[in-house]
């Protein structure tokens, strides 16, 4: 059964693409069929899956998604394309964005996504939707198409203290848009845990958030590296299996199957 997980925080620079890539590539270690759904006009993930300019590319997820608002068929395998690590993407570009504008007047504006995803899930054991850093339509979409959220959360104050709007919007979404929708958990990334303030950053989020929301045991220690990666269009996995990063998202794809 195929499990949709959207990864999303309206602030950028948490590692939510990051943990998109080495999420689904751990998974694709584990034996299981993934799709990485780029939601962002920014186009960070296709990008960072070896796609060096997505607003050349002839169909990507705006199309898709324009065929859908004009109640047109669509050819599932329309767009997809397969990584050299064994996931599969569905790539998105600038073009984004007007879809964004054309979702004002659309019918039932918030499951355009969801339409697609739910075609998708037969072929699947796992869908990432990569979400863009804002609570907007494109983002209230992937959301009402998820089953599970989870939120990469940068170990800084101003990072954690603005989880309180993004839980208002999912909150919002499970009551009017998708109740099934739960919390996956909140991720630490960018951690550096050989100081005192990246520990009171982590008491921090346990104390306002661990009765309500699950915390990840694997956290994302802080690495250049892993930022390298990007430039590359590969994991963390194919650069150096033995780095600390790879070894925290080896867990993290663990506890996230644990889940199922």
């Amino acid at each position: 059964m195929c499990k949709v997980i959207a990864i999303c925080n309206q602030k950028g620079g948490v590692s939510k693409t990051t943990t998109t890539v080495n999420l689904g590539v751990g998974l694709v270690r584990e034996g299981k069929k993934v799709l990485v759904i780029d939601a962002d006009p920014q186009g960070n993930l296709s990008q960072s899956l070896g796609i060096m300019n997505p607003d050349e590319l002839d169909v990507a997820l705006p199309d898709i998604m324009e065929q859908i608002i004009m109640d047109k068929d669509v050819d599932v395998t329309e767009g997809i394309v397969q990584h050299e690590e064994g996931l599969d993407l569905m790539p998105c570009n600038i073009n984004l964005s007007g879809v964004d504008v054309s979702l004002v007047n659309a019918m039932s504006r918030e499951f355009v996504l969801k339409t697609y995803v739910e075609s998708m899930r037969e072929f699947y054991d796992y869908i990432l939707i990569d979400c863009m850093p804002s609570l907007g339509m494109i983002a209230v979409n992937s959301l009402t198409a998820a089953d599970s959220v989870l939120i990469p959360v940068q170990a800084a104050y101003l990072p954690v203290k603005g989880l309180e709007q993004l839980i208002t919007t999912i909150c919002r979404v499970k009551k009017h848009l998708n109740p099934s929708i739960r919390f996956e958990g909140i991720l630490i990334s960018m951690l550096n845990a050989r100081t005192n303030y990246a520990k009171d950053i982590m008491e921090l989020i346990n104390e306002y958030y661990g009765d309500s929301i699950p915390i990840f045991e694997s956290k994302i220690p802080f690495s250049v590296k892993a930022s390298e990666t990007s430039a590359a269009g590969v994991s963390i996995f194919s650069l150096d299996k033995k780095h600390p990063v790879a070894k925290a998202y080896e867990e993290l794809t663990k506890e996230v199957i644990a889940h199922e």
